[in-house]
């Protein structure tokens, strides 16, 4: 069978679905309910029940909301480092990019390196001035000198809408990895992920949605790295004997010259619009610094040293993960592509280019069962539903804590409660985002959401990240140009997608072209949202405003030393 146009089809991937399957739950499409694997459930039974009891040990320990919402602070700076790299590394990022190797070569790797290259912000901008100034989450800290109400207001919903966005997608992807992994309903596996995740959150808090980030990172990373292993003993630890083998059999496979099937080695289609590239970019570099249940993580621990800690290890753990999932895409051409057991022969037959089952973001799995056999996949199966658990027990906690301290106790009842009723309404603020996720996962199991991760990072870079770095850094931000700016930030992000051809055109079916032909908005709305920012600042001369800037100095002390924060043991 020859199918002469493969090349030019699997290198014409959207950047944009492409980036956002590799940041969370990837869109997986229709997938077919496979055959019950029982290996993979028994597995996945076993995590559950572990991490369950982890959860009643947590439940114990959770007594008021410092310990829901930060674990009391109690967490070392290893294992916070290990939790934000079991938040961080989703299922989509161990399928998505492994996937986009396995079809597209070297731009994989652009998108491995794009999720790192936030990281050096976070520690060397964030971590140690966060963790200096904040209580609980990102909200405490822009309106630590700034005007409570409004401040706090947007800086909850911008996260809220990250928090939605994110879930929905991790939600779809997880009734869908579910269905076609296990071979169980859709539904059922959505209604399983949602129950879980309530019961590790509401009772468990801070604590035991931690010590499930790390069980599960150390699930995925033990598990990549034995993959990437045998991949790498396959061709003599060699990675130019990898590449030449891979180049071979993807000719091979794809039907093409050795000098075509070498292009995989180079940038692809995937950076050809620079201005899509460059927006990209901008939403993987700036948007970490802006996700609130990643940003939540620092408040765990007991000081800025640890925060500082915490940042590095979750560096080296992330950066190392995806080396891994470069070397298993490539390993995925040398064991799969050319594996008649993987190929979806009947769909290749209606679509003219290589098919797997269940579909291309399968690679990995598939890797796992030619090298490890049904055992190791049943492994790698159960891993990739333990992550998706895992980051939306972190995305519910965050969300939780937007409502409950921001919303709840600082706006509607001024800081006149008591922590026993903030606990409460974190409970079921909880309860509430469960019930919305399940049900926001059922209702759109058949939709494209690749855009809602998309457009998560893309708020995360252009209303969160803005609102932080100036309140951290500059004297003169107001409560007015903080909230002009956040919301210009907010809206604009929002808007520019869903004027995007992902969502226009591909989603809604409104019209054939899309009003905004490019797909990520952080290159228009991230500069806009900082020219607001500053703008409606330096024309605030109000009272208010001047008794805000001269705040600045004790905040800018606080923020590099903890002077002043109860039981501060960095300064």
């Amino acid at each position: 069978m020859k199918w002469n146009s493969l090349k030019a089809q699997a290198l014409a991937a959207p950047a944009l679905l492409m980036s956002s399957m590799a940041m969370a739950g990837p869109d997986l499409g229709e997938a077919q309910q496979q055959a019950t694997n029982w290996h993979a459930i028994i597995m996945f039974a076993i995590f559950v029940g572990f991490t369950l009891l982890i959860t009643k040990w947590a439940a114990k320990q959770t007594t008021n909301t410092a310990d829901f919402y930060t674990a009391g602070g109690g967490i070392s700076g290893f294992q916070n480092g290990l939790a934000i790299a079991g938040d961080y590394m989703s299922a989509a990022s161990f399928l998505g990019i492994s996937a986009l190797v396995f079809s597209s070569g070297f731009d994989g790797l652009l998108y491995s390196l794009g999720f790192m290259v936030g990281w050096p912000i976070v520690l060397f901008l964030v971590a140690e001035r966060l963790r200096n100034l904040g209580k609980f989450n990102l909200s405490d800290v822009v309106s630590f000198r700034l005007a409570e109400k409004p401040v706090r207001t947007l800086a909850a919903m911008s996260s809220l809408v990250v928090v939605a966005f994110y879930l929905i997608a991790q939600m779809v992807g997880a009734g869908q990895l579910i269905k076609l992994l296990f071979g169980l309903n859709y539904n059922i596996a959505v209604v399983i992920v949602g129950l879980l995740m309530m019961a590790y959150v509401m009772f468990g808090g801070m604590l035991a949605t931690t010590w499930v980030q790390i069980i599960k990172a150390v699930m995925l990373l033990s598990g990549a790295t034995f993959m990437a292993f045998m991949v790498m003993k396959g061709v003599g630890f060699s990675f130019s004997e990898m590449f030449s083998q891979s180049i071979e059999v993807f000719a091979k496979v794809h039907d093409v010259t050795l000098a075509e099937a070498g292009n995989i080695m180079g940038p692809g289609k995937l950076a050809a619009n620079p201005i899509d590239a460059i927006s990209l970019g901008l939403a993987l570099m700036f948007g970490t610094a802006g996700l609130p249940h990643i940003l939540m993580r620092f408040f765990t621990v007991k000081d800025a040293k640890e925060a500082r800690k915490s940042v590095v290890v979750a560096t080296g753990f992330i950066g190392y993960f995806y080396l891994l999932t470069f070397i298993i895409g490539f390993g995925a051409i040398l064991y799969v592509s050319n594996n008649p057991q993987f190929l979806d022969v009947a769909k290749m037959a209606v679509t003219g280019k290589l098919e797997l089952v269940g579909g291309n973001n399968m690679a990995a799995v598939h890797l796992s069962d030619a090298l490890g056999g049904d055992l190791f996949m049943g492994f790698i199966s159960a891993v990739a539903f333990a992550t998706i658990l895992a980051v939306v027990a972190g995305l519910t906690l965050s969300g939780a804590s937007a409502i409950s301290h921001d919303l709840y106790a600082n706006v509607f009842k001024k800081g006149q409660t008591t922590p026993e009723s903030e606990l409460r309404m974190s409970k079921i603020a909880t309860l509430g985002l469960a019930i919305f996720a399940m049900i926001l996962g059922i209702l759109f199991e058949k939709q494209n959401v690749a855009f809602m991760v998309g457009l998560a990072f893309s708020v995360a870079a252009c209303a969160n990240f803005p609102v932080l770095v100036l309140s951290m850094f500059w004297k003169g931000l107001t409560t007015r140009g903080a909230v002009i700016g956040g919301l210009v930030g907010l809206l604009t992000a929002v808007t520019l997608i869903i004027l995007s051809k992902a969502v226009w055109v591909d989603t809604l079916g409104i019209a054939e072209t899309a009003v905004n032909p490019f797909n990520g908005p952080a290159i228009f709305a991230m500069p806009l949202a900082f020219i607001c920012c500053w703008l409606f600042s330096v024309t605030d001369n109000s009272a208010q405003a001047q008794a805000e800037r001269k705040a600045f100095d004790a905040q800018f002390v606080r923020s590099q030393t903890g002077i002043g924060i109860s039981g501060a043991s960095d300064h």
